[in-house]
């Protein structure tokens, strides 16, 4: 007789929840490889902001959020005023500095939306892409599906 490979295989027994669920974990990745891939959550650090005077907010790490997700700073500068509704500026050490007063919690929930927006693949939702510049029109080069 054949050793079964599975706990429900050559039975007839009443199966636990555990085993069901792995029997429909098993199948899916047998069925579809392509999701086997690691799959990493995109994890954004949050943002260090500073008050500087009475109406002015400092966005400490901005290029260091930027360069975390492969876009110019003047592209996430212009997209983060736009939705906040303000005007601002850079630094000399590449800080964002606001002319308004905001919590941390609005410019994360600014950068989660343009993460959204701008750098997370549609297709496979990974974060590892790179924008291309072509006729002045931004595309996303994915990474992950480019090597895949």
């Amino acid at each position: 007789m054949q050793r079964p490979r599975y706990p429900w295989e050559f039975s007839d027994r009443d199966y636990t929840y555990d085993e069901l669920l792995g029997r429909v974990f098993n199948v899916l990745r047998e069925n579809n490889p392509a999701l086997v891939g690691d799959r990493r959550r995109t994890i954004l650090r949050p943002p260090q902001v500073l008050r500087e005077g009475t109406k002015k907010m400092k966005f400490a790490n901005f290029a260091d959020l930027c360069k975390m997700m492969h876009w110019q700073p003047e592209h996430v500068m212009g997209f983060v005023l736009a939705e906040m509704g303000t005007t601002g500026s850079l630094d000399g050490q590449q800080r964002l500095v606001v002319t308004r007063r905001f919590s941390p919690k609005n410019f994360e929930g600014i950068l989660r939306c343009y993460a959204n927006e701008y750098v997370i693949c549609s297709g496979c939702k990974s974060s590892n892409t790179i924008p291309s510049n072509e006729n002045f029109l931004f595309f996303l080069r994915c990474e992950r599906r480019y090597l895949m």
